[in-house]
């Protein structure tokens, strides 16, 4: 479990670079638990990057990093690193080449039509590949960001509210660069995808609570952050036809 310690960085630091490489290596953590396995070479892709904390982690677990974001913020250390520019909602994702695996941590909430990210990420993936997806669903106590928890007012309500409480707009603006998601409502465009299969779930910060996802409603509210293991089906000879 690791909200404790996130949660006593923020409150005293903010969301500063340590913030941010903790949750990474938690998740590093629990993809190893979940069996994967970090070979010298894998070809791993830190998709909506930023700054690129996360892949520089998978740097230093051997892996050969590709980056990829809307537009290049890498950190100086990255200047050599290999970057393809994207667009999530509107691009194919096809151009950005296929990986043994690919992590997109928190970025899934930013995007205005998710159901194109689950209809082509498999497009990333090789035959044997695994998409690590992680995202603050909205019912979350984070999941209004910089103005929760008054989110829970609404997208909009709530944010002005923020706005009178502290006399500043909040970075976030709802249904232009955060848009609410739902636990329920990603597992199921998941299992209907047909090149798609989920291979794990857990609540990204405390691990031991998983069976929490299981709950219908009450993971909406329970889950602080949902982290998913994703690889592809096996493409059988009655698909091909």
């Amino acid at each position: 479990m690791i909200i404790h310690r996130l949660l006593f960085r923020y409150f005293k630091y903010g969301d500063d670079e340590l913030f941010y490489r903790m949750q990474a290596e938690n998740a590093i953590a629990w993809l190893k638990k979940a069996g994967l396995d970090f070979a010298p070479n894998t070809q791993a892709l830190d998709l909506g990057c930023g700054h690129g904390l996360f892949g520089a982690i998978l740097r230093q677990e051997k892996c050969t990093v590709t980056f990829a974001d809307q537009a290049n913020h890498l950190r100086p250390e990255l200047d050599s690193a290999r970057f393809v520019q994207i667009d999530l909602d509107q691009d194919d994702y096809s151009k950005v080449g296929q990986y043994d695996l690919v992590v997109c941590s928190n970025v899934f909430e930013h995007l205005a039509r998710p159901q194109q990210f689950i209809q082509q990420i498999h497009k990333m993936l090789r035959p044997t590949g695994k998409l690590y997806l992680s995202w603050t669903n909205w019912l979350s106590p984070f999941g209004g960001h910089d103005f929760a928890p008054l989110h829970y007012f609404g997208p909009r309500f709530g944010r002005w509210l923020n706005f009178k409480l502290k006399g500043k707009w909040s970075d976030h603006v709802p249904y232009a660069g955060l848009y609410p998601t739902y636990i329920g409502q990603t597992l199921k465009m998941l299992r209907q995808n047909a090149d798609l299969k989920i291979m794990r779930m857990a609540t990204r910060y405390y691990t031991e609570f998983s069976f929490v996802l299981r709950i219908p409603v009450l993971r909406e509210f329970l889950a602080w952050n949902c982290a998913l293991l994703i690889g592809r089906r096996s493409v059988t000879p009655q698909r091909l036809r």
